[in-house]
């Protein structure tokens, strides 16, 4: 038995020595196909290069850059088994070229293709920015994510996804040409529109929700709640006084708000963030009386006054017209800034439209109020001129109060065209109380009024039929002004100059010139002293027709009357003749 089993053991030695050899001397290399992936043993490592073991007649030698990673170190050691590439062999000669890197990158896209076909998902590192999207590491295989499909909707910085990982799904392969295609968009797609189905379900009005804030607008805010977005309008963000959404939040803030409608079939949600906390208008009458007095601060300046904050949530208006008693303001920035603490008192509460109507100017005495018991009708008072118009003066009185001095006011003889003339500004002036109208807010004075009005003795002075000798100082067509004393002119109109038609009264006058005329008219109070020179020279005419005609002076006894009728008669000859040249 011994015998015959070594016997057989030797056999055995001698024919498994011989298959080896003829192995060895006829190689059967036709497993390794090029183009194929095989697996193979690291044999031996360098500085540059990776020696592999396929069971080829010789090994295969890979640049070892392909087993280092990204430290720089080399990820395999000796013995280890890998996957490599047979990238070309070489029968004859016994050479194969090997690759470790298109081995992985091969493997990697038939696990693309097999995720593709199943709608799976793939972890990748967007790289960089490029034309049209962006470059994603997939793990070894390079892809490219169009800008459209980064997000649901425009991402506002691009360069801050860049570095970022993100799961996405594989739109479109191409070996051939080592083309990827893939989305991030389409997985946000089928997460949302998941949400939204479970929140349609449960969503009702008057529910708390959380959701991220996803766009500002001037009228509100969008809210993602997650699949499905409401709008958070602007007038119920807050119970105060907003200008824009961007005062209270911001770009991916979480907030905690309330449903106040939700319409299923539109999908519509309409939220509120200040239904959260009690409304602070209610009981306000209470809270704020008529006629309290308190501290506010600025919110907001607009054209017609300034927004007071009194309490969180709690606003009053403060009118331009009851911000001061004296000044006259084009815009409340002249009184106040935002930010400004200031006292006010309540005008007036209507709590069913939130609004409160506050005053500035009456938490202060109304100094007109001040100036009509200091200054009555009447008072003589010294000020400084503070502008010059042409209608008058302003005359500073109290802080605030300037009184007028009109022109007509300033003296009762002079004809002053402008206050300009006689003062300047800065001079001071005494003057007279006239009126005190608080409720026009009107304080007038006068100048004129601290002497006697000198009319007032003219009918004493210039009775009717007194005959006056003047000064002529003006010629209108209507008739000519004499001045019987300093500020006092008569009319002598051209009906009372001659019993004759004349053309204009400056065919018988002149300025400067002193006449004789007799007052025929005079009243103080209308401020008139009517005049006659034909009265003068009828008077005159008939005191000489009682005269003897004879005389040394005029052999014919014509009187003076006579000579002034003759010489009024020639004159009139003169004229109709030169009228009857002019006429040829």
């Amino acid at each position: 038995m011994s015998t015959t089993l070594e016997l057989e053991t030797g056999l055995d030695a001698e024919m498994n020595f011989e298959t080896a050899l003829e192995s060895y001397l006829n190689p059967d290399f036709g497993e390794l196909e090029e183009g194929s992936i095989v697996k193979g043993e690291v044999v031996r490592i360098d500085d540059e290069h990776v020696l592999v073991d396929v069971n080829f007649k010789s090994e295969g030698q890979i640049p070892t850059a392909e087993f280092r990673d990204a430290s720089g170190k080399i990820s395999v050691k000796t013995g280890d088994k890998v996957d490599v590439y047979v990238a070309r062999k070489n029968e004859s000669e016994g050479t194969i070229t090997l690759s470790y890197e298109k081995a992985k990158r091969m493997q990697l896209f038939d696990q693309l293709e097999e995720l593709q076909e199943n709608n799976g998902t793939c972890k990748g590192r967007i790289q960089r920015r490029i034309k049209g999207g962006y470059t994603v590491d997939l793990g070894g295989v390079e892809a490219f994510l169009p800008g459209s499909h980064v997000d649901l909707r425009p991402v506002p910085d691009m360069d801050a996804l860049v570095n970022q990982e993100y799961d996405f799904r594989v739109l479109k392969i191409n070996r051939r040409r080592s083309n990827v295609i893939v989305s991030r968009r389409v997985l946000l797609e089928e997460e949302r529109d998941a949400k939204r189905k479970e929140l349609l379900g449960t969503l009702n009005e008057n529910q708390k929700v959380r959701g991220r804030v996803k766009n500002i607008t001037e009228y509100g805010v969008f809210v993602d709640l997650g699949g499905l977005d409401g709008l958070l309008h602007i007038t119920d963000m807050s119970w105060k006084r907003i200008r824009h959404p961007k005062e209270m939040v911001s770009l991916g803030q979480e907030l905690d708000l309330k449903v106040l409608s939700f319409d299923r079939e539109s999908h519509k949600v309409s939220l509120g963030l200040k239904q959260l906390i009690e409304d602070p208008w209610q009981g306000i009458t209470e809270k704020f009386p008529t006629g309290a007095r308190l501290s506010g601060k600025v919110t907001n300046l607009v054209d017609y006054g300034a927004f007071i904050e009194l309490e969180p949530g709690v606003e009053g208006l403060v009118h331009i017209s009851e911000m001061s008693w004296t000044r006259k303001l084009r815009h409340p920035s002249q009184m106040v800034k935002a930010g400004d603490e200031v006292e006010v008192v309540i005008l007036g509460v209507d709590q069913d439209k939130k609004r409160i109507s506050l005053g500035m100017k009456q938490v202060r005495p109304n100094p007109w109020d001040i100036v009509a018991e200091k200054f009555p009708e009447n008072t003589v008072l010294e000020g400084t001129i503070k502008n010059i118009t042409e209608f008058g003066m302003f005359i500073g009185i109290e802080d605030g109060i300037d009184g007028l001095i009109h022109v007509s006011d300033i003296s009762w003889t002079k004809k002053i065209r402008h206050p300009g003339e006689v003062y300047q500004v800065g001079d001071v002036v005494q003057a007279k109380v006239l009126t005190v109208d608080q409720a026009n807010e009107k304080f007038t004075l006068g100048i004129k009024q601290l002497a006697d009005d000198p009319w007032s003795c003219v009918p004493d002075r210039y009775p009717v039929g007194m005959l006056v000798t003047g000064l002529v100082t003006n010629i209108t067509d209507f008739g000519v002004f004499v001045e019987v004393e300093e500020g006092i002119e008569g009319l002598v109109h051209v009906s009372e100059i001659s019993g004759k038609k004349i053309k204009s009264p400056s065919e018988l006058f002149k300025e400067g010139v002193h006449i004789q005329a007799k007052v025929i008219h005079v009243s103080a109070e209308e401020r008139r002293l009517g005049l006659s020179v034909k009265q003068l020279k009828d008077e005159e005419e008939r005191r000489k027709n009682r005269e003897p005609r004879a005389s040394a002076g005029d052999p014919a006894g014509r009187t003076l009357g006579d000579i002034m009728k003759a010489a009024e008669e020639t004159r009139d000859e003169e004229d109709g003749q030169d009228n009857g040249r002019g006429q040829e």
